[in-house]
């Protein structure tokens, strides 16, 4: 009985061996105190002698004041992860957004950067906005009007409406928000409701960007999940 034990000694060590190595950390994007890892875009900027920068830092809250117009862009690029975001309009809601997979700057508009915004204005939080990239979704035609117009550039019908009404909270209180972007396909969830799904993304992996868009949002969380591969 005793020799038996040592025939179990290589099966265990194989399996050692072979066991999946622990999942990468979690990275938060926003450190409390600054905007380390981020770039603003402003294209009202260019013309300025001063610039103005619409993205602050206030309470250990990181705060877009909503004018003027723009984007806080991430220096790095993202791939498969699940982003946490914890926001609200602290005054007058309005309207922000969450911008993923974004790349080429001023790709819409002269503002937008090319990506697949996650809308948080309020009262749609989880709508599909397509800036020159595209998604599908189930039930396209209904949430997205008649094929003939889709599309991501400025004359087509680039908005897909949410799944659900109501899964946000009062102005003034905090929501949840949870982005997962896996592959082709995106998810997202306010405060625990899934609110919207699509697939078949033109892109699959980009900076984040969250934008300057007129009302004044403040940012507590922005942590991200990765589910496989991270940053380039």
């Amino acid at each position: 009985m005793k020799n038996l034990g040592f025939l179990f000694l290589p099966a265990f060590g194989l399996l050692a061996c072979t066991s999946s190595p622990p999942p990468p950390e979690p990275v938060s994007l926003f450190d409390g105190k600054s905007l380390q890892g981020w770039h603003v875009d402003v294209p009202g900027n260019d013309t300025l002698a001063i610039p103005e920068n619409p993205f602050i830092v206030r309470n250990g809250l990181l705060v877009s004041l909503g004018t003027p117009g723009g984007h806080l862009i991430t220096d790095s690029i993202f791939q498969d992860y699940r982003l946490e975001v914890e926001y609200r309009f602290a005054g007058e809601p309005g309207n922000c957004g969450v911008l993923v997979h974004a790349s080429t700057p001023r790709a819409l508009y002269g503002m937008f950067p090319r990506s697949l915004e996650v809308q948080m204005q309020h009262g749609n939080a989880g709508d599909f906005w397509c800036i020159v990239e595209d998604i599908t979704v189930p039930d396209m035609e209904q949430r997205r009007g008649p094929k003939e117009n889709w599309g991501g550039t400025e004359d087509k019908a680039r908005h897909i409406a949410n799944l659900t009404d109501g899964s946000e909270k009062p102005a003034g209180e905090w929501n949840s928000m949870v982005i997962e972007c896996f592959g082709d396909a995106i998810k997202v969830w306010a405060n625990g409701d899934l609110v919207n799904y699509g697939y078949g993304c033109t892109a699959s992996k980009g900076q984040i960007a969250l934008q300057a868009e007129g009302s004044e949002v403040e940012f507590r969380k922005l942590l991200l999940r990765p589910i496989k591969g991270l940053t380039e």
